[in-house]
């Protein structure tokens, strides 16, 4: 049977930075054989994130987030996957606040909090955590790596893939404001040259999960 991936966009924008790395990283994976389910958080019905209620704590519940809502397909989707590409753009030194709702449920329905086997998930798959910014690549090195350490405990063995310095926009002079902190030429420049690398590299990435 082919391996099963699940890719996950947490970032709004269609046919973007985000957007675009998933595709490749997905088509790496499909060029390996894998089958790759997708889901865009921005288009899911209504979800929250982790709400403390604990359910996931009950034996008869555990490792599964009892919260019935736009997530759960997803949740359970990553349950039953061989690996899971998810990416999401970084926004006030943050990934957005829908990568962090399926980050909560995903890893606290797995967190037991016992000493001898704090960690419930019995079936590790391999994860690539992609991170797109406005601000050169290195500029969020402790942030991505705790995310990396969770969910290698977690969910399992993560790796971290960065586009930094990014274009936010076709034309940046096409807007009612100063876009000053910002060199466009610079940044359609480096879209041109280096962003084309980057989905090469992230789709044989993708290729090498599913392998």
């Amino acid at each position: 049977m082919p391996k099963r991936i699940v890719a996950v966009n947490a970032g709004p924008r269609t046919g973007w930075n985000t957007d675009t790395l998933i595709t490749e990283a997905s088509r790496g994976a499909e060029s390996a054989g894998a089958v790759v389910e997708r889901f865009d958080l921005f288009r899911l019905e209504r979800y929250t994130g982790c709400i403390s209620c604990f359910g996931c704590k009950r034996e008869k519940f555990k490792g599964h987030c009892i919260c019935r809502d736009g997530l759960t397909p997803v949740l359970d989707a990553i349950r039953e996957a061989d690996g899971l590409i998810i990416g999401s753009p970084n926004y006030l030194s943050e990934l957005t606040a829908s990568f962090r709702a399926l980050y909560e449920r995903l890893i606290f329905q797995n967190l037991t909090y016992n000493l001898e086997t704090p960690c419930c998930n019995a079936r590790p798959i391999p994860v690539l955590l992609i991170m797109t910014s406005n601000a050169p690549e290195g500029s969020y090195r402790g942030l991505l790596e705790g995310y990396r350490q969770t969910l290698s405990r977690f969910v399992g063995p993560a790796e971290i893939f960065v586009s930094g310095d990014t274009l936010q926009l076709r034309d940046y002079s096409r807007t009612d404001w100063e876009w000053s902190m910002f060199d466009p030429e610079r940044k359609r420049t480096r879209h041109e040259t280096v962003f084309p690398e980057e989905c090469r590299a992230v789709f044989r990435k993708g290729a090498a999960l599913a392998g």
